[in-house]
């Protein structure tokens, strides 16, 4: 059976990720403050602490990884105006995405073989932005420069990719326009995620790539009419 982490697997896309990995014949771990779902293994493990994930892996036991997905982060992007933001919390947000991943990457090269894999979750903010997101956007940009930087580093035994999701939810209660604005006619869905993830862990000629899962939100001119 495959091994693959994800880091962030309680939230809405991390939980999404670990069930249809789990279906796809992954042994799935999740690593995160929060309980995983059901069935999938929960590894609680503040995973922009150095310390945290090397007593998590330790608890894990794996010798073998074929699969990272590095997903976790605080998810909130608006933290009021550059000029009030304070160090601390431009750390958390930063450590809570780029450094985690800089970690759970360095923890799971040594277990990972010929043909494996590791997905980093951006953001659509890597390439846009809206008024005071700085952090946020700082961090998802980080990821596309960690990601190939990654890739040309550990090919050709591991490759590595990432997704820049835009609008993601589960929530019904939407109003026709905020589905119009995309090309596709809808908002995403947590499982457009999941089986972008699920197509890189398998794509054998594509590395130091970063998918844009935006249903063509950012390929629309916003100029007014």
């Amino acid at each position: 059976m495959k091994h693959a982490i994800v880091t962030g697997g309680a939230g809405l896309i991390g939980a999404e990720l670990c069930t249809a990995l789990q279906m796809a014949d992954y042994e799935v771990a999740s690593f995160d403050l929060k309980e995983a779902p059901a069935g999938i293994r929960s590894v609680l493990c503040d995973v922009s602490d150095e310390a945290a994930v090397a007593s998590a892996f330790a608890e894990l036991g794996w010798d073998s990884l074929d699969l990272l997905v590095n997903n976790s982060g605080i998810a909130d992007p608006h933290r009021g105006p550059i000029a009030d933001l304070s160090l601390e919390d431009w750390r958390n947000v930063t450590d809570s995405h780029l450094t985690a991943a800089f970690l759970m990457t360095r923890a799971c090269v040594p277990l990972m073989g010929e043909g494996a894999s590791i997905v980093n979750m951006l953001s659509t903010r890597a390439f846009m932005s809206e008024k005071n997101s700085e952090a946020y956007a700082a961090s998802k940009g980080g990821l596309f420069g960690l990601t190939h930087a990654l890739a040309v580093s550990l090919g050709p035994k591991i490759r590595v990719n990432g997704i820049a999701p835009g609008w993601i939810t589960k929530d019904e209660d939407l109003r026709a326009q905020d589905h119009e604005q995309h090309l596709v006619g809808r908002v995403g869905r947590p499982s457009d995620v999941a089986k972008a993830v699920l197509y890189l862990a398998e794509a054998g000629f594509m590395t130091g790539q970063v998918l844009t899962l935006d249903g063509g939100m950012t390929r629309k001119m916003i100029y007014a009419e």
